[in-house]
């Protein structure tokens, strides 16, 4: 995303009449929206991904990282578009991937966003622009992009399969990343957070858990269930500091690169979701 590694930021998608309040008023520093205005879980959810946005601008990083995208930037209109369509009162359960990968959210704004579940099943519409500094093998085609991602594919398709419609899993689950951001090495290979210089790690994730902290706060769910062992951990770090009230789980990552997940994904995470008691709400019609 820089060429000296620093974390630079694209421009802010803009509303269809090009203002678009939300963006404005962090670009002009003022001070987060009164929560006494009773705003909608999708506006609270929208404003405190801004001000993360604020906060990552500020950050840099060093080798190996030398490419860095953020998608709630250059693809902030189809993220809104996911989060105004989809988030909204009464979700108990927050499913929890960590980044986005190269093929998914990155190119969609949508977590773990594989292209045909995010335009075929999602709906999700929008203008995708570019990060500022794009790898050459790593480009950002938006919407159209014709490459799948095996991981996104797979959580969307389990989705898909069980409830039918979206509206009845987002009638009582969202999605969210816990880091918006997507580093890559000279060579485009994708680097997961773990994989970062520890101290410049830290700085990161200390940001995204406030904003998880946020979100559990401004969705009011009962649970958070980390898609991978690492987005686990880290939810149940981060909400256990800051003293919130709700159970953490969570279920195996669909990533092609866990062997475990090539042998029956689907079939783990349905045994998981039925222990868990979330099963039944995806069940309901």
């Amino acid at each position: 995303m820089s060429d000296d590694g620093a974390a630079k930021s694209g421009e802010l998608a803009s509303g269809d009449n090009g203002q678009d309040p939300l963006c404005d008023s962090v670009q002009r520093g003022c001070k987060p929206a009164d929560p006494e205005l009773n705003l909608t879980p999708s506006s609270r959810f929208l404003q405190a991904e801004l001000e993360l946005n604020a906060h990552l601008r500020q950050l840099s990083f060093s080798e190996p990282v030398r490419y860095i995208y953020n998608p709630l930037e250059y693809a902030w209109e189809t993220h809104r578009c996911f989060v105004d369509k989809y988030c909204q009162a009464g979700q108990k359960v927050l499913f929890l991937g960590m980044n986005p990968g190269p093929f998914g959210m990155a190119q969609t704004g949508v977590p773990f966003g594989e292209i045909r579940a995010v335009v075929d099943w999602l709906k999700i519409t929008g203008e995708v622009g570019h990060p500022p500094d794009e790898h050459p093998k790593r480009q950002i085609t938006g919407l159209a992009c014709t490459q799948s991602e095996v991981s996104g594919a797979r959580f969307w398709g389990f989705f898909k399969k069980l409830c039918g419609e979206p509206e009845v899993f987002f009638k009582h689950c969202f999605v969210h990343n816990l880091c918006p951001l997507i580093f890559m090495n000279a060579n485009g290979k994708n680097l997961t957070p773990p994989e970062l210089p520890a101290g410049e790690r830290e700085k990161l994730l200390a940001l995204c858990d406030i904003l998880l902290c946020q979100v559990v706060k401004a969705l009011d769910v009962s649970m958070v269930i980390g898609v991978g062992r690492v987005a686990e951990q880290r939810a149940r770090r981060a909400l256990t500091a800051a003293d919130i009230s709700v159970k953490v789980e969570g279920i195996m990552h669909p990533s092609p690169r866990n062997p475990k997940a090539n042998k029956g994904w689907e079939e783990v995470v349905k045994a998981k979701l039925i222990e868990l008691k979330v099963m039944s709400l995806l069940n309901e019609k």
